[in-house]
C-alpha cells in the first residue's frame, strides 16, 4: 500500500486561492458597510470643501452663461487678516474669548448634573427628559428668537450691576465676553443636554464593585469622586470638549456665520477657511491637553 500523498487535482489550487481568510472577509464586510459613508462624504462634503478652497483664491462672478472665475491669489486672505481686520479682531476674537469661558462652564455643569442623575431617586427619568428637552426644541431659529427677545438673559445680572463689577476687576478685553456669557447663562445651560447624556453613559461604564471596594476601605464620597469617578470620565470629558467646541462654533450669535454672504463668494470662502482653521486649532489644543492628562493618569512603566 502506497503512503505517498495524493496529488491535488487540477482545480484544487484555484479553489484554495479563492477562499478568503476570516480577517480578509471581515475587512471586506467592513469596507462594504462604510462604502455609503465614504461615497456620501466625497460627494457632499469633500467636493464642496475643495471647491470653496478653490473659490477663496478666485474672484467669482455668476452670469447667465455660467460661473466665471479669475485668479486673485491670497488677496482675500490678506484683506481679512491685515487690510480690514475689523471682522476678525473686533467680532471674532471676543467670541473666541466667550467660547473659552463657555466650554469649562458647560463641561463642569454637565458632569455634575450627570452624576446627580445617575443616583437613584424618585422621578429620575423625568429629570433626565427635562434636561434633554432643550436639545430637541432649541433649534437655531428658536434660539435666535429667544436671544432677540432677551429671554435668555438673567434679570438678576442687571439688578446686581454685574457689568460694572466685571469692568472694575477684569481687563476690558475680558470683561465684555465674560459679561455676555453670564448674561446668556440660561442659553449656555440649554446647550448641555447632549453632554449630560454622554457623561451619564460614561458614568455607567464604571463598575459599581469599584465603589463598593472604596466604601469598604473607608473612602468618603469626595475622595471617591477624585480617585475613581473623575479618572474614569476623562475620555468622556475629552469627547464632550470636542462636541462643545463644534457646537459653540455653530452658535446662533456667531459673528462669522452671520457675515458669510453670497455677494462675494471668494471673500466668504476665504473667511470660512480662516474660521475652519481656528476651529481646528481649538481642537488641536484639546487633543494636546487630553494626551498630556492621559499620560499623567496612565500607570508608569517599571
Amino acid at each position: 500500500m502506497s503512503l505517498l500523498p495524493l496529488k491535488p487535482g487540477p482545480g484544487t489550487g484555484k479553489r484554495l486561492g479563492r477562499r478568503k481568510s476570516p480577517a480578509a472577509r471581515r475587512k471586506l464586510e467592513g469596507s462594504l458597510f462604510i462604502a455609503p459613508w465614504v461615497i456620501g462624504f466625497l460627494t457632499f462634503v469633500a467636493f464642496p470643501l475643495a471647491y470653496s478652497l478653490y473659490m477663496s483664491f478666485h474672484q467669482v462672478r455668476i452670469t447667465v452663461t455660467g460661473v466665471n472665475t479669475s485668479y486673485v491669489g491670497t488677496q482675500y486672505f490678506r484683506e481679512i487678516l491685515f487690510a480690514d481686520g475689523g471682522l476678525l479682531y473686533d467680532d471674532l476674537f471676543p467670541f473666541l474669548k466667550e467660547a473659552l469661558v463657555m466650554i469649562p462652564i458647560i463641561i463642569v455643569f454637565s458632569l455634575m448634573i450627570a452624576i446627580l442623575l445617575n443616583l437613584k431617586f424618585w422621578g429620575r427619568a423625568a429629570f433626565r427628559v427635562i434636561f434633554f428637552l432643550p436639545v430637541i426644541f432649541a433649534s437655531g431659529q428658536i434660539i435666535g428668537e429667544f436671544i432677540a427677545q432677551g429671554e435668555g438673559s438673567l434679570s438678576i445680572i442687571t439688578s446686581l450691576q454685574m457689568d460694572a463689577v466685571l469692568a472694575n476687576y477684569l481687563p476690558p478685553s475680558w470683561a465684555g465676553p465674560i459679561g455676555n456669557v453670564i448674561g446668556s447663562f440660561v442659553l449656555v445651560l440649554w446647550y448641555s443636554g447632549v453632554q449630560i447624556l454622554i457623561f451619564l453613559a460614561g458614568r455607567q461604564t464604571i463598575s459599581p464593585s469599584v465603589y463598593e471596594a472604596a466604601r469598604i476601605d473607608g473612602a468618603d464620597p469626595w475622595s471617591t469622586f477624585w480617585k475613581i469617578t473623575l479618572p474614569g470620565m476623562v475620555p468622556f470629558i475629552f469627547l464632550n470638549v470636542i462636541y462643545t467646541i463644534v457646537d459653540l462654533f455653530t452658535y446662533p450669535t456667531n459673528p462669522i456665520i452671520g457675515k458669510v454672504t453670497t455677494e462675494n463668494y471668494g471673500l466668504s470662502s476665504a473667511l470660512a477657511w480662516i474660521y475652519f482653521i481656528l476651529v481646528l486649532l481649538f481642537i488641536a489644543i484639546a487633543l494636546a491637553i487630553y494626551a498630556r492628562v492621559n499620560r499623567s493618569l496612565s500607570p508608569r512603566k517599571q
